[in-house]
C-alpha cells in the first residue's frame, strides 16, 4: 500500500511541478492573484431582476388560485349523486 501511495505522490508532485511552471498554472494562478470584489453590479439590471421576481410571485399566486378552483369544481362533481359531472 505504502509503495502505490509513493508513486501517486512522486507523479503527483511532478505533475503538480509541471502544471505550476506551464503557461497554463501561470494564468490560474495570476487569475487566483487577482480576484477582487468581482464586477460591478448595475443598478437597472438588479431593478429588472427584482421586478422578474415580482411578476414570478404573481404568476405562482394565479396558478394556485386556479388549481384550487379546479380541486373545488372536481369535489363538487364528485358530491353530486351518481358522480356524475
Amino acid at each position: 500500500m505504502e509503495g502505490i501511495l509513493a508513486i501517486i505522490f512522486i507523479f503527483g508532485g511532478g505533475t503538480l511541478f509541471l502544471l505550476a511552471t506551464s503557461p497554463i498554472g501561470k494564468a490560474i494562478a495570476e487569475r487566483i492573484r487577482n480576484s477582487g470584489p468581482g464586477p460591478a453590479v448595475d443598478p437597472e439590471l438588479l431593478a429588472e431582476v427584482d421586478g422578474l421576481r415580482h411578476d414570478v410571485a404573481e404568476l405562482a399566486e394565479r396558478l394556485d388560485f386556479a388549481e384550487r378552483l379546479l380541486a373545488a369544481k372536481r369535489e363538487a362533481s364528485e358530491q353530486l349523486p351518481g358522480g356524475q359531472g
